[in-house]
């Protein structure tokens, strides 16, 4: 058994998702990016314990992800929308503070596969993942198809063998 094979084990099956849009504009009939984030993960065999829209401001942003934490079952809670370089645009600002450790790794990964989609226009896009409170925190684009690429690519296949790192018990050596 391979060290990742053995690390799956540890892999919760089954995760709860938060999804919060972050958006000045966007509305539940409107907000494609945050239904294809729920839409995904339910067809993965997840659960959506919790969704909403907020406004494009610090304190709206931080809470979205503060009650996205309080709700039982929540392991991954996805941001989308506002992580690119406008002058509205806050949840890097508003949510990295917050991370207790980041993950470095996804941001780079998901530019990387950007780029094969559109191009040097990738580098615009400021997405990133970090721990809070023991649960996941992923900032994606508002994109439908830059949540798609991330949820389909790196966020499904990845989330539970990161939580189940985690969540893992120490062990003495």
């Amino acid at each position: 058994m391979s060290v990742v094979e053995e690390h799956r084990a540890y892999s919760p099956s089954s995760l709860g998702f938060a999804v919060v849009t972050v958006s000045d504009s966007r509305t539940e009939a409107t907000d494609t990016g945050g239904a294809r984030i729920r839409d995904l993960a339910v067809a993965a065999g997840h659960r959506v314990a919790h969704s909403e829209i907020v406004p494009d401001e610090v304190d709206e942003i931080l809470g979205g992800l503060d009650r996205a934490l309080t709700h039982d079952g929540v392991d991954v809670v996805v941001l989308t929308g506002g992580t690119g370089f406008s002058p509205r645009d806050h949840t890097v600002e508003a949510v990295a503070p917050r991370f207790e450790a980041e993950v470095p790794g996804f941001g780079e990964l998901f530019r990387m596969l950007s780029h094969r989609e559109i191009g040097a226009a990738a580098m615009l896009s400021r997405a990133t993942a970090g721990l809070v409170d023991r649960r996941v925190v992923f900032l994606l684009p508002g994109s439908p198809k830059a949540v798609e690429l991330a949820m389909r690519e790196l966020i499904l296949p990845e989330a539970g063998h990161l939580l189940g790192q985690i969540r893992r018990a120490p062990t003495c050596s």
